[in-house]
């Protein structure tokens, strides 16, 4: 079974080298069940050439906004449209979660109730699982066929499915406690005000539910991929 990596972003170039980027930790989070995986950086313009490269897709995370104006966000929906009418299993992953929603006609915007950082425990199929969040972005609109399966009270929007054809989540369960402190010390700054980020400080190291996650990216990928067998 074949994982297709949509790269949407690169990790600061001070944590690249040693804890990866980001199209190189899905690899990770998802070992042991496996998959083969390919990465496609789509935001350096590098897309495949045909959705059946691989059985299955996921679009990463990244540091900037749906509804930004860059030349590979258009067909990269168009890439999600298509491959959501072919039945063909996605996971989107914060970027990926927003931009599959915005690509299937709902709404994402800068959120004016602020930003979410570090270590937030989400209400997700009726458990609470703790992951690492780093956005002010979110879906505030849904789309239509798109279900909410996870929330808290300030992202209620946090997990979707569509259809049963497409996982996403706005949390990152592919960042450890290493990379939120590397984003603190330098994404960071400036941008996220200094009382979240000293909050997100105090967080790192207490227990996250990163594998929870991962079996249920791995579960949706093996039952839609069964399915279409």
């Amino acid at each position: 079974m074949k994982i297709g990596i949509l790269q949407t972003g690169h990790s600061p170039d001070e944590l690249k080298d040693e804890l990866g980027n980001y199209g190189e930790m899905f690899p990770k989070l998802l070992d042991g069940h496996g998959f083969d995986f390919e990465v496609w950086s789509v935001v350096d313009g590098v897309f495949p050439d045909s959705m059946d490269q691989a059985d299955g897709w996921l679009i990463t995370g990244s540091k900037h906004g749906a509804y930004e104006d860059h030349h590979w966000i258009p067909p990269l929906e168009e890439f999600i449209r298509k491959n959501y009418a072919a039945h063909r299993p996605m996971v989107g992953i914060c970027f990926g979660h927003q931009v599959i929603a915005q690509a299937l006609g709902g709404t994402v915007e800068k959120f004016d109730g602020g930003w979410s950082v570090g270590r937030t425990e989400y209400d997700i199929g009726g458990r609470k699982l703790a992951l690492n969040a780093w956005h002010q972005d979110q879906v505030t609109a849904l789309p239509e066929g798109a279900k909410v399966i996870g929330s808290t009270d300030f992202c209620k929007n946090a997990a979707l499915v569509y259809d049963d054809r497409i996982w996403t989540i706005q949390p990152h369960p592919e960042f450890g406690h290493a990379f939120i402190d590397g984003l603190i010390k330098t994404r960071g700054k400036g941008v996220v005000p200094d009382d979240q980020l000293a909050a997100a400080a105090k967080e790192l190291g207490a227990p996250l539910h990163n594998q929870d996650i991962a079996d249920q990216i791995a579960t949706f990928f093996k039952t839609k991929l069964k399915e279409r067998a």
